[in-house]
């Protein structure tokens, strides 16, 4: 295993700051917040740098927001200064830890993502299932409350098998300690912040212990991962029914986690597996009802932001054809008709 130092000064290097605020500002150059910090850029970023030069820096607090995506999520917004060291952070850390995440990772990486995990799923199972013509069944599964049950001490002792610098160490766990979910106590302190760069990261590096654990120690072939939801698509049954248990050891024992008990299902590949917003079967794939309904109402919530004057015409075009390509990855060519007919009527009504 290969080991890193002296990550602390590539980190705080002032041109790395620098950097982490170009990457931080470029979708967010409009909130009164980054306004306020870019109008004093230079003295805020040389003031980073030497609080963390010299040890003293100290995370800020985090503002909570709800969202619902679709269903309701506790975000934690942390301040601008902290979110440019984020970025600065991830910049460093995360081409330690890409080159060892397994190529059925899908969540958060450059070149992955939904899109690709559900196309991947589909050509596991259709290799399985011989085209439709062998029995395949797919084992899902998700994590309880993922991102609340991250276990601190658990993240940092994996961040050190690959970190071995004191203040890098130092300044990663600043970051993981700043934020205790409502599953924390006195004795462990647990939780991510659902909001931060390097909330995304430090997932993948959690989870991929239990994706080395699934593929080298259990030996499975056709298994895919994005964040907290998983798979494994195999052609018996009761072969994965064995494998529950084991899965749940690990994850109690090494991660401290458990799986939902209500969303651990096995289904056969014909009758469709719900993935990502999308259901795959053998010759094709169809967006989940859900997935329709949410994308139908949010573009008739944007048209009305266009007409009040909230939104532009750019804006909303853009929305429109951002709809267009999530339905361009499944058969939904009269559903894509459907959304473009539906919108026309909204506009003109």
């Amino acid at each position: 295993m290969k080991i890193y130092k002296n990550l602390f000064d590539k980190i705080i290097y002032l041109e790395n700051l620098f950097s982490a605020w170009d990457s931080f500002k470029s979708d967010k150059r409009s909130k009164i917040d980054v306004q306020r910090f870019e109008y004093r850029l230079e003295e805020n970023i040389f003031k980073l740098h030497q609080e963390l030069k010299n040890k003293i820096y100290e995370h800020g607090p985090y503002t909570g927001f709800y969202i619902r995506d679709p269903k309701p999520r506790h975000i934690h917004k942390a301040t601008v200064r902290d979110r440019v060291l984020h970025h600065a952070i991830f910049s460093v850390v995360n081409p330690i830890f890409e080159p060892t995440f397994i190529q059925s990772s899908f969540s958060c990486r450059v070149g992955f993502g939904t899109h690709k995990g559900v196309k991947i799923l589909g050509l596991m199972a259709r290799s399985v299932s011989g085209n439709g013509t062998k029995s395949c069944f797919v084992l899902k599964c998700d994590i309880r409350r993922f991102f609340d049950a991250v276990d601190h001490e658990v993240l940092i002792s994996i961040l050190k098998k690959r970190i071995k610098d004191p203040d890098a160490i130092w300044l990663l766990e600043k970051i993981v300690r700043s934020f205790m979910s409502s599953r924390s106590n006195l004795f462990d302190r647990k939780g991510l912040p659902i909001g931060n760069l390097t909330s995304q990261l430090f997932a993948n590096i959690y989870m991929n212990e239990l994706d080395q654990f699934v593929k080298h120690e259990l030996g499975v072939k056709y298994y895919c991962r994005y964040t907290d939801d998983f798979v494994i698509v195999f052609g018996d049954r009761d072969y994965l029914v064995s494998l529950i248990s084991k899965i749940k050891s690990f994850l109690n024992q090494r991660l401290r986690l458990e799986i939902h008990p209500k969303k651990i299902t096995i289904r056969k590949f014909h009758q469709g597996i719900d993935f990502l917003g999308y259901v795959v079967l053998p010759h094709y794939q169809v967006l989940r009802t859900k997935t329709r309904h949410r994308i139908f109402k949010k573009l008739f919530k944007k048209v009305g932001e266009c007409k009040t004057g909230i939104i532009t015409n750019e804006t909303l075009e853009q929305s429109l054809q951002s709809y267009l390509g999530i339905l361009a990855h499944a058969d939904a060519y009269k559903l894509s008709q459907e959304l473009k007919n539906q919108f026309w009527f909204w506009l003109n009504e």
